[in-house]
């Protein structure tokens, strides 16, 4: 399916996820990059799961915000999902769209379908880009890989 009518289909959502995304920045668990990260991951039956990032002091055991809302929504039953809006910056606010790093791209790639499902990265509701998954992960690696 076109963008275009990606976009159309979650437009009336769009303020309440972007909302939710800078909201759950509150919630993020950043004492040593002091970088806040929030999502919002909507579901295809309209439910939507935020998510923060949350840091440990070995580095390795952190979670960004995405996986963070991809585990909520997965943990209650959720598979099929629409798109994730992320806003990110320093604790002094945002400053910059914040693109899922790799490992997050995979989760994703995982529960979508690249081609159809949208990441929207959020500054404000009046300022961010959208992007569907495979613009930002060409040539994933997926579950239809295997079989």
């Amino acid at each position: 399916m076109e963008k275009g009518k990606l976009i159309e289909k979650i437009e009336n959502r769009l303020p309440e996820l972007i909302e939710k995304a800078i909201d759950m920045r509150n919630y993020s668990y950043a004492p040593y990059s002091k970088f806040r990260v929030g999502a919002a991951l909507l579901a295809k039956d309209g439910k939507i799961f935020g998510g923060c990032n949350i840091e440990n002091a070995a580095y390795g055991p952190s979670n960004c915000a995405e996986r963070t809302a991809f585990f909520k929504a997965v943990s209650e039953g959720v598979q099929d999902f629409s798109a994730i809006v992320i806003a990110g910056g320093p604790e002094e606010g945002i400053r910059d769209f914040c693109a899922p790093c790799g490992v997050c791209r995979q989760v994703m790639a995982e529960f979508c379908e690249a081609d159809s499902f949208l990441v929207i990265l959020a500054k404000s509701v009046e300022e961010y880009e959208v992007y569907t998954l495979s613009e930002l992960f060409p040539k994933s690696f997926s579950p239809r890989d295997l079989g």
